[in-house]
Order: C-alpha cells, then sequence, then structure tokens
C-alpha cells in the first residue's frame, strides 16, 4: 500500500459515505493510479439499489474511478491544494456485477494535464474479471 484512506482524504475532499476508495497501491503522480475498493455489505447503497440482490451501481464504479484518477493528479505537488471536478464521461461499458464481498481495483491512466483540466482513461476489475471501462474529463478548480 502507498496511501491509506487519510492520506487519501489529504489529496482529495471525499468523506464517508462518499470516499469511495480504500487505498492507493500503485502511483505514478500525474501518469497513473490504481486503487483498491473493499465492497463491503454493509455500504448504504446495498439498502435500495436492488436490495433482493446487492449490486454496487455503476454510477459509483464509475465515480471510484474518478477519485482514483484525482489522487492521481492531484499528488503532483503543483495541484496541491486544488480540486478536481469531474468534467465528463465516454464509452463508459459496464461488463459485470459487483457484490459484497469483492474487492474492485481501480486503474486510471492520465492520458493528458492541461492547466484547466484533462483527461484519464478508467478500467475497473473484481477479481480478474473486467467489470467497467471508460474515458473521463476533469476540469480543475480553487
Amino acid at each position: 500500500m502507498i496511501l491509506d484512506r487519510d492520506q487519501i482524504m489529504e489529496l482529495i475532499p471525499h468523506r464517508d459515505p462518499f470516499l469511495l476508495i480504500d487505498e492507493i497501491i500503485e502511483l505514478e503522480p500525474g501518469k497513473r493510479a490504481v486503487a483498491r475498493k473493499y465492497v463491503d455489505e454493509n455500504e448504504y447503497y446495498f439498502k435500495g439499489h436492488f436490495p433482493e440482490e446487492k449490486i454496487m451501481p455503476g454510477v459509483l464504479i464509475a465515480e471510484a474511478l474518478a477519485q482514483t484518477g484525482a489522487v492521481g493528479i492531484l499528488s503532483l505537488p503543483e495541484n496541491k491544494g486544488k480540486i478536481a471536478y469531474f468534467g465528463g464521461i465516454k464509452d463508459a461499458k459496464f461488463r459485470g456485477k459487483v457484490a459484497p464481498g469483492d474487492t474492485l481495483r481501480l486503474e486510471v491512466d492520465l492520458v493528458r494535464i492541461r492547466s484547466r483540466g484533462g483527461m484519464g482513461a478508467g478500467v475497473a476489475y473484481s477479481g480478474d474479471r473486467e467489470v467497467c471501462r471508460l474515458t473521463m474529463t476533469f476540469m480543475f478548480g480553487k
């Protein structure tokens, strides 16, 4: 592990229940970040999202990828104290279910970084199974 939850919260503004990454396991600031999310059966969204067959919402998988990318971009010294806002999602594909007990591996490659924002490519895996792939854009605030 490279960053734990407390260290992640020093970089991004998200807090429980909306901090969707538990640890960063690989980090190349400005280039790549890989996170883990341990999907617990007590997650708040399981109470109402397919309660008979608990499934993590795809939009939250996309958000977890965005948070992973935000750590990658905000870990650059020149971006310290900034906020990275979601700008858009392109070509999102959801290929499998994520359920309680699963561990998500969230991989984001930062493809383009500019002064106002940039683009990242993300892939989420549950075990060895790809469950989501997308391209996201972000913009800086603050």
